[in-house]
């Protein structure tokens, strides 16, 4: 069965939203960089919501001066966008899916195939965390205090998770955790 990957960067007081506008840019390395076009290589298709994918058309659409080494691989790995507003998609190989979120990515991860990645944690990652489909959560923590904005885990996103990966970069730590469906919370 494939696995749903959720790719998350977070400042150190747990705040994921906006990062481009938090300036996470700044803080990257070449070696972080190629580790993550290798998570990016190493899936199949990305999931994203609307929000995320209007994101990310806007800074990899125009040939990806943003972060040149991702752009191309971006641009053509299959994605499944997620929204019950958008009717067209034209940046790179989108499947617009209007119906349950829920349904579809379960159907995914049965399907052949290498893993699923989502990038981001909105509305789409809180709504898969809480039916229990996604299995990693990559966590990217970036050397700032945000100070505001939107919390990582919020009320009703209970989880346990195993850690099974640390990677240290030039300023950036990345933890890779396992959810662990056996002892997820389903609290109402």
């Amino acid at each position: 069965m494939r696995k749903v990957i959720e790719y998350v960067l977070v400042s150190a007081d747990g705040v994921f939203e906006d990062p481009v506008g938090m300036g996470v840019g700044e803080y990257q390395d070449e070696a972080y960089l190629r580790d993550g076009l290798g998570l990016l290589n190493a899936c199949d298709a990305m999931l994203f919501g609307r929000r995320t994918y209007q994101a990310f058309a806007g800074l990899y659409g125009g040939g990806g001066a943003h972060k040149p080494m991702w752009a191309d691989r971006l641009t053509a790995i299959p994605k499944y966008v997620f929204s019950s507003s958008l009717v067209t998609a034209g940046w790179g190989n989108p499947t617009i899916i209007g119906g349950d979120a829920v349904a579809e990515v379960a159907r995914l991860k049965q399907q052949e195939g290498g893993n699923l990645l989502l990038m981001g944690h909105g509305l789409l990652g809180e709504t898969l965390l809480r039916e229990w489909l996604i299995d990693v959560i990559d966590l990217a923590i970036y050397p700032f205090m945000a100070g505001s904005g939107k919390q990582l885990f919020r009320e009703g996103q209970d989880a346990k998770l195993r850690l099974a990966a640390v990677k240290t970069f030039s300023k950036i730590v990345k933890l890779t955790y396992e959810t662990d469906v056996r002892t997820l919370d389903r609290r109402a």
